[in-house]
């Protein structure tokens, strides 16, 4: 995937300017930024969920424009829980992520009913598919939507502040979620607050900032640099946490994308 000189905004100019990115098979990569930053307006850039104003948007080599598989990107929208009204099995919330791949009107075979049983049990969560996910813990019905996007067997998978208003014990459950997607090769483009849980998985770390790109590096990069990245003002609690456990240990921040991956 890459962006080179990209635009994007909604109609009354741009909200985020002149953007260039590429994103490598295997990538783990964090866009972090204060609320308003552009962040979002990347992540729907990536997508094609907003209008390209200019540049261009290249997805598995083709121009966004022309590009129509769009079970190659899977999306884990912000949400805090499911609905409560949901009256749905986890494995049933899983199954709707087959529909790119069979269509609206496809009938699941057994081989479209495997790949939702693995997806929940990559999540941790093959001993729950036959329960309601109202009735599942809000980290739950996070690695249900994650499930659900896994099911469409995407190459590229990403996600809209996964850990938001999970708790600690649960980001951490979440984030060991997300090294088993390592393991398999995945992409991962990660819209986050919060890199303390993510941290040994990330390749790369990106901030966007007043509606551009403001550093893109490795994660050890962005602290040896993160006073000139961030404004004054703008003390994020990732920055310091990150800040935090680098004072505490080195390793992590200084190992290779690889050492990292085998924690």
């Amino acid at each position: 995937m890459s962006l080179r000189g990209a635009s994007f905004g909604y109609g009354d100019g741009p909200v985020l300017s002149d953007v260039d990115l590429s994103i490598r098979q295997g990538e783990i990569v964090a866009i972090v930024g204060p609320n308003g930053s552009g962040k979002s307006t990347l992540m729907k850039g990536l997508l094609g969920l907003n209008e390209r104003v200019a540049g261009t948007v290249t997805l598995f080599g083709t121009d966004s424009a022309d590009f129509h598989d769009r079970a190659r990107l899977g999306y884990v929208p912000q949400r805090h829980t499911l609905s409560a009204s949901v009256r749905a099995t986890a494995e049933e919330i899983v199954a709707t992520g087959r529909l790119p791949r069979i269509g609206w009107l496809g009938r699941l075979r057994a081989t479209d009913r495997q790949i939702v049983a693995r997806s929940l049990d990559v999540v941790g969560l093959a001993d729950r598919a036959a329960t309601e996910v109202s009735t599942l813990s809000g980290g739950q019905q996070r690695r249900v939507l994650i499930a659900r996007a896994l099911a469409g067997q995407p190459e590229v998978l990403i996600m809209d502040e996964p850990t938001a208003g999970v708790d600690a014990a649960n980001q951490h459950v979440l984030a060991d979620v997300l090294d088993r997607l390592v393991e398999r090769d995945v992409t991962m483009v990660i819209v986050t607050h919060e890199l303390g849980a993510l941290e040994r998985l990330l390749t790369r770390i990106v901030v966007v900032d007043g509606g551009r790109i403001r550093f893109d590096g490795t994660p050890a990069a962005y602290l040896a640099q993160r006073a000139d990245v961030h404004h004054d003002h703008d003390s994020h609690h990732h920055d310091l946490e990150l800040s935090h456990r680098a004072s505490l240990a080195q390793g992590p921040l200084d190992a290779t994308p690889n050492d990292r991956r085998r924690p």
